[in-house]
């Protein structure tokens, strides 16, 4: 059986135990707020790497397999 891939994302759901955390302790010296922080930052790092390691994959485009020579 294949694994099911959670409805929502890890970012997401970090985003929402941070902003749950921060309305009701209002203070960001807490450890546990602080390492959510730092996961959350470490998964936007992260994702952010894979989309500029894809946009590298891919390449640029040159004019002569866009066809649009002069």
């Amino acid at each position: 059986m294949a694994k099911t891939k959670p409805v929502e994302s890890d970012e997401s759901r970090l985003k929402q135990k941070i902003a749950s955390q921060w309305n009701e302790k209002k203070q960001s010296d807490n450890g546990s707020f602080r390492a959510l922080r730092k996961r959350l930052k470490r998964i936007q790092r992260k994702r952010r790497a894979v989309v500029v390691r894809k946009a590298h994959a891919a390449g640029k485009v040159s004019d002569s397999k866009t066809g649009t020579s002069a």
